[in-house]
This record gives structure tokens, C-alpha cells and sequence, in this order.
């Protein structure tokens, strides 16, 4: 009976099996005779005009972010509607409207670019930003620029105390003060930060010709040089100069370690009726090449808007070194005429520091006081205890270098000769001589530019007032 039953169940399953390979060749036949069908279908529609022109067609199917060209078909205060053919309808809403390009007022017909921020609204139309995709074409632009070098114009928008936020095609930018050009540069004697703000401010809504020197779109980082973008210019105006020329300027900036100096180069005599918008050149004068005396302070010698003859003393690339005092006399190439070892004169205390003290003998030559010196002729006495700063007092020379413009004093009790004073008192009243031969000539320019008599008067009676105070200070020595 188990027999039996084996060989049943084992007819069944080769039944079965029979069957199965019978269904699947029919589905398989189904299958392929439906592919054929298909694939004729695709055959006719290709030898099909449409079917040719779908063949040759390069059409790509926008998504978002894509750009996407279209034309106005229909403009209000809100909206404007975009004819994007074969892709429909778009609309531009609201904010997404603004140009950063600064173009004009939107018309119908006009031909616009946009950046599809939604494929289809709830109203079915595709919506668009103009304001974006002109923002990416700037910064397409922006790249253009870097890559070709090229220079921009940018108009300033606003002023902070680090320099300027300008624009460029609706992407903001910034132009930091270290990167003006000498022309804008705001040179301010103290540092003032406000009044730096303040000057700053004048060249807001102007515009500047700049090179990008930094620029990242991800984090819409851009940053924007003046000096650079004059660089070529200045380099072109510098080929034409060498060491030893001279030059007149204008002093335009006075710091702690010299002063500014703006001019034209190539122009040799100050004429106002010189080549206007010629490129200007700044130099430097170091604070030891504006005089042949001893200077602490260079606001002392020359202020901003004074006229100025210098000579160029050197140039490095676009820096160039100027010197005032390489066209004046040097005093020290005679002082031994003047003064010699040994003599006994009168000297003021110009400064004390912990070597010895600075004295001038007169307002060209001066003299230290070492204070080895002082400390051998006065033991057990500091040379704050002997001596006051502005004070005079008598000096011994015990040494004259003209060539280093070094001269070596002592304090002394010793009393100055009769013919030393007659040859001091001589000087002085030359020294004065100059002095108001130079008034009358600060009198005379000054009248020359248009300025008020009575500021003039002022200015005179100010200036005699100290010279009193100060002849009142020697009468009493």
C-alpha cells in the first residue's frame, strides 16, 4: 500500500511539472510577443516626423535651482508672469522681483533670466526668482573678473571705523582702509578712529575703481583693493622717477616717525595751472631726513597742507623715500668754524634719559652730555638733581665730530668769554631777522590764498606773545 501510494504521489508531481512548463512557455510567448509589438510601435514613432524631431531635440527637463529663460507676458506692483514656452507659465512674486543688477523697470517683452525655487504652485504655475538668478550672474561675474584680473567700478554704500561696504551688481563687498589708495587714504595725525569714521564718510556714494582680491560664494565673502587697482598706475607714474630728483608736494599726513608727502611727478615748478587729474604720488620723509636739528616730535617742523621741495633719496617698488633736509645747508659742515674743544657756551636742555642729556647750542647744532661725564665732575649728584629740561646752562666742549654730527659736552661753572658772548648775541639778532623776514612771508601767502587780514593779525599776535613769554624766561636766568 505504501508502494502504491509512493508511485501515486510521484505521477502527480511530474503532472504537475508538465503543466508548470506548459504555463511558463505560454507567459514567455505572451512576453515576447508583447516586446515586439512594442518595439514596432517605437520604430514607427521614431520614423515619424515627431518622432525625428523628439530624436533631435536636446530638450532637458528644468528642476529647481535650475536657471530658466523667459519672456514678460504680464507685469504689476506684485507680480510678473513669464512665458517659458514648451515649460509653461511662470511667476515671479514679491522680493524675488529685485534686480541686484541695477536694471531697469521690468516690461512686457522684456527677456528675463530666473532661478526656479518651485516647479509648480498651487495655482499650477512654475515659480521663479529674478532676484536670484541675478545674484548668481553677478557672482559668475565676480569669478570672471579674478580669473581675466580684471578691475571693477563699485559704488560705496556705507562707512564703518575698519573702511567701506561697497556693492558690486547687488553683492556686497567690503574695502578695508589698509587697501585705499594714497589718494583716499584718511590720514589722521592721532589715530582718531572717529575722525578716520568721519573722513571715510565723504567718499560714500562715490565710485572706486578696485581689484577683488578675495572672494568666496559659498560664504559670500568678498573683498575689494583700491591700492592694488592702482598699482599698475603708480608703478607706470614711479618708472619715470629716480633718486636725486626733486620734486614739490604737499605734506598730507604727519605721524609719530615722519610725514606724507603727495605730488605730481615730472612737474618742477608749483603751477596752478598743472595738468589736473595727473596721477599723484605719495612719498615718505622719515623723521631724521626732515631737518638737519634734533626732532622729538615732526609735528614741530611741518602740519598738513604745507608746501613742501623734497628730493627722492630712494625707491622700493612703489615706496618711495623722500628728504627735506638733503636741500637745506648741512649746519654741521662748518661747526667747527663756530665752535671749538675747549670753548665755554650756553646751551638749553632739549632732553634727559638715562645715557646723559641732549643740549642745542643753537636750533641746528646739539650736543650730549654724557653721563659718565657728569657723574665724574659732580659725585654723589643725579643728573636730575643738576639739570631741568627747557632750562639753559653753561657747557663745556670736550669733543666735535662733524662728520657723525656728534659733539661731546660737560656742565661746567666756568663762565663764557666776552667775544662768545658778542658772537651769540650777533646771532640772535639774525636768527630774529629771519624770523620776521619769514612772517612776512606766511603774511604775504597766507593773503595770497584769501584768508581774513584779521586771522592773519591773530595768528601774528598769538605767535609774539609766545616769543615774549619766552624772552621774559631768559631775563630771568
Amino acid at each position: 500500500m505504501n508502494k502504491n501510494m509512493g508511485d501515486i504521489l510521484d505521477n502527480l508531481a511530474q503532472e504537475v511539472d508538465k503543466i508548470s512548463e506548459k504555463d511558463m512557455s505560454e507567459e514567455k510567448e505572451k512576453i515576447l510577443e508583447e516586446k515586439d509589438k512594442v518595439e514596432e510601435k517605437e520604430k514607427i514613432q521614431t520614423n515619424s516626423i515627431m518622432g525625428q524631431l523628439f530624436k533631435k531635440s536636446s530638450i532637458c527637463f528644468p528642476e529647481l535651482g535650475n536657471s530658466i529663460e523667459g519672456f514678460v507676458i504680464d507685469v504689476s506692483s506684485n507680480e510678473i508672469y513669464l512665458d517659458l514656452g514648451i515649460f509653461g507659465t511662470g511667476v515671479v512674486l514679491g522680493k524675488e522681483i529685485k534686480d541686484g543688477l541695477g536694471s531697469e523697470k521690468l516690461k512686457i517683452g522684456d527677456k528675463v533670466m530666473a532661478t526656479i525655487i518651485e516647479l509648480e504652485n498651487e495655482e499650477g504655475y512654475m515659480e521663479l526668482s529674478i532676484r536670484e538668478a541675478s545674484y548668481e550672474k553677478s557672482w559668475d561675474n565676480i569669478e570672471e573678473k579674478i580669473k581675466n584680473q580684471e578691475k571693477v567700478i563699485v559704488k560705496i554704500v556705507s562707512a564703518n571705523k575698519g573702511g567701506l561696504l561697497v556693492d558690486i551688481n547687488g553683492v556686497s563687498g567690503f574695502l578695508p582702509v589698509s587697501q585705499l589708495s594714497s589718494q583716499n587714504y584718511p590720514r589722521v595725525e592721532d589715530g582718531d578712529k572717529n575722525k578716520i569714521l568721519t573722513l571715510l564718510k565723504k567718499l560714500v556714494s562715490q565710485e572706486l575703481e578696485v581689484c577683488i582680491i578675495d572672494a568666496d560664494r559659498e560664504t559670500e565673502k568678498l573683498i575689494v583693493s583700491e591700492k592694488a587697482a592702482q598699482s599698475d598706475k603708480d608703478k607706470e607714474a614711479i618708472s619715470s622717477l629716480k633718486a636725486g630728483d626733486i620734486v614739490l608736494g604737499e605734506i598730507s599726513g604727519v605721524v609719530d616717525f615722519g610725514a606724507f608727502v603727495k605730488f605730481v611727478p615730472n612737474i618742477e615748478k608749483n603751477d596752478k595751472n598743472e595738468k589736473r587729474g595727473e596721477k599723484r604720488l605719495e612719498g615718505l620723509v622719515h623723521i631724521s631726513e626732515l631737518a638737519w636739528q634734533l626732532i622729538e616730535d615732526p609735528r614741530t617742523i611741518v602740519k598738513v597742507g604745507d608746501s613742501v621741495k623734497a628730493q627722492i633719496i630712494g625707491i622700493d617698488k612703489e615706496k618711495i623715500s623722500l628728504s627735506i633736509r638733503s636741500l637745506q645747508k648741512d649746519p654741521w659742515v662748518e661747526v667747527t668754524k663756530k665752535y671749538k674743544t675747549g670753548d665755554i657756551v650756553s646751551g638749553v636742555v632739549n632732553k634727559i634719559n638715562h645715557f646723559g642729556a641732549f643740549v642745542y647750542l643753537d636750533k641746528d647744532i646739539h650736543g650730549l652730555a654724557h653721563i659718565s661725564e657728569m657723574a665724574k665732575n659732580y659725585p654723589g649728584k643725579s643728573i636730575n638733581e643738576m639739570i631741568k629740561v627747557e632750562e639753559s646752562y653753561n657747557w663745556k666742549i670736550l669733543s666735535i665730530e662733524a662728520k657723525t654730527h656728534r659733539m661731546g659736552l660737560v656742565l661746567t661753572q666756568e663762565k663764557i668769554s666776552e667775544d662768545k658772548l658778542e658772537e651769540e648775541a650777533k646771532e640772535k639778532k639774525e636768527v630774529k631777522s629771519k624770523s620776521k623776514e619769514k612772517e612776512k612771508k606766511e603774511v604775504k601767502s597766507k593773503e595770497d590764498k584769501g584768508e581774513k587780514p584779521k586771522k592773519i593779525k591773530k595768528e601774528k599776535k598769538e605767535k609774539d606773545g609766545k616769543n615774549l613769554v619766552k624772552k621774559e624766561k631768559k631775563e630771568k636766568k
